[in-house]
């Protein structure tokens, strides 16, 4: 029996192609907006493509926020996708607005500062000696992309204690991070074919 993974479906994400990729390394998976589901599974998905301030309105309409950071403050695995990384963290600036975010992760998302937005399609990482996400991968595995906005100041996650992962695009950017039981990826591991599922594997290998 593979590991019980729930992909949280609160209106916004990639959730078939989340849930066939994460089947095709081994979960057991359900895409579902049952907030019993998601606290009891053994890891917990948090998807998100879009805009930053619909999925922060999809997250609490369900009223997830809580479950999601009881997870994490009970050290059970969450990974947090796109859109749905970056709600991780304070705050998202778009277009001057300023929305409140689960404040899991310290730091905001904002624009990039890059000559051509969005930011799409194959990019190499950084990864941190150590990391769990990236073990075992090449130091030239490429990633699929695609976002405009991110978060480009990973001082404040690297003095949390956060093993961070980056990439670039016009600057700098934080595309992955590992801090206790929750894990991100800013990139769609679920379209970066063998990378990507790779990662998802050692995303697994860290549920209980």
């Amino acid at each position: 029996m593979g590991r019980r993974v729930v992909v949280l479906d609160y209106g916004s994400g990639n959730l078939r192609s989340a849930e066939r990729a994460l089947a095709r390394v081994g979960a057991d998976v359900t895409v579902t907006a049952d907030l019993t589901a998601a606290a009891e599974a053994d890891g917990l998905v948090v998807p998100g493509v879009g805009a930053f301030a619909a999925c922060m309105a999809g997250i609490e309409a369900l009223g997830a926020g809580p479950v999601i950071a009881d997870r994490v403050a009970a050290g059970r695995p969450v990974l947090g996708i796109c859109v749905g990384m970056q709600v991780l963290f304070e705050h998202g600036d778009e277009h001057g607005v300023v929305t409140k975010g689960l404040g899991l992760l310290p730091g905001g998302v904002t624009k990039l500062p890059a000559p051509r937005l969005p930011h799409m399609g194959w990019n190499t990482v950084q990864a941190p000696a150590g990391s769990v996400l990236f073990a075992g991968l090449p130091a030239d595995a490429r990633f699929y992309f695609v976002h405009s906005y991110g978060v480009t100041a990973p001082a404040a996650l690297a003095a949390a204690g956060a093993a961070v992962t980056t990439a670039h695009h016009g600057a700098d950017f934080v595309a992955g991070v590992e801090l206790g039981a929750l894990s991100a990826a800013q990139f769609h591991p679920e379209k970066s074919a063998d990378t990507g599922a790779a990662l998802l594997r050692n995303w697994l290998g860290t549920l209980e």
